[in-house]
């Protein structure tokens, strides 16, 4: 997608890039524990970089991504890639920036928000991990929230807050549109990829949408309502819901 417009940067800190800076700090601590000088041993098994928890938020875990970028090469990166990086990590900051206001508007009835909120920063951060081992510069830095470079995105987060702010059932709904666009988005791009650490993290990052799909659609179904996919062929959509959470 193009990318037409820039924003002025913001003076203001916001919550998403303090998660974001924490994660890092988290990498850069446990990296340094073990007194290997700060490196990671490729040798040692610290497990998947998708953590996948009992409810089915997925969350990437900083430590296990680093140790899986050790074994993956970096390769030449072409401009296909690299607007995809660009694109994709707005994309993951647009699912943070709606699922953390839903959550100021709705946190204190249902926690599903929050949860969300805080995995979707970890993926924005896996990311950002490829921006920096590719040298591309990250768009998304130092920007408040609701502001992105790409115009579709900036229109989809105001259309996405104002009908999130109805009401709880239409914050869900809201929230499952986005893991739909979030799947359509990244099985798109996997088709003109062939980098082997970007097609991982775009890999655990589909699983992730998947496994948040259907969380917001089981919670649509406790408040008695049947989500209707806006964007996801129907066979798809069901293959997906009627089927467990990915581990």
């Amino acid at each position: 997608m193009p990318l037409n417009i820039r924003h002025p940067q913001e003076n203001t800190v916001t919550t998403f890039q303090l998660k974001l800076t924490a994660s890092l700090l988290t990498t850069l601590a446990l990296g340094a524990c073990g007194g290997g000088g700060g490196n990671i041993n490729p040798a040692v098994n610290v497990g998947p970089p998708l953590v996948v928890y009992a409810n089915g938020v997925s969350s990437f875990d900083s430590l296990a991504l680093a140790a899986a970028f050790a074994h993956l090469p970096i390769e030449a990166l072409n401009g296909a890639e690299k607007d995809s990086l660009i694109f994709m990590r707005e994309e993951e900051k647009l699912a943070y920036d709606v699922c953390a206001q839903l959550d100021i508007l709705w946190g204190a009835n249902n926690k599903v928000f929050e949860n969300i909120a805080n995995s979707e920063a970890t993926h924005a951060e896996a990311v950002r991990q490829l921006l920096l081992r590719y040298g591309v510069g990250d768009t998304a830095a130092t920007w408040t929230t609701g502001l992105f470079q790409n115009t579709v995105l900036h229109g989809l987060y105001t259309q996405f807050a104002a009908n999130g702010a109805k009401s709880v059932i239409d914050a869900l709904k809201v929230s499952a549109e986005i893991e739909e666009i979030d799947i359509f988005a990244i099985k798109e791009a996997l088709l003109g990829i062939d980098n082997q650490d970007i097609v991982m993290v775009y890999q655990n990052l589909l699983k992730g949408s998947r496994n948040h799909l259907r969380l917001f659609v089981n919670n649509l179904l406790l408040q008695g309502v049947t989500f209707v996919p806006q964007h996801m062929d129907a066979v798809d959509y069901a293959a997906i819901i009627s089927t467990p959470i990915e581990r």
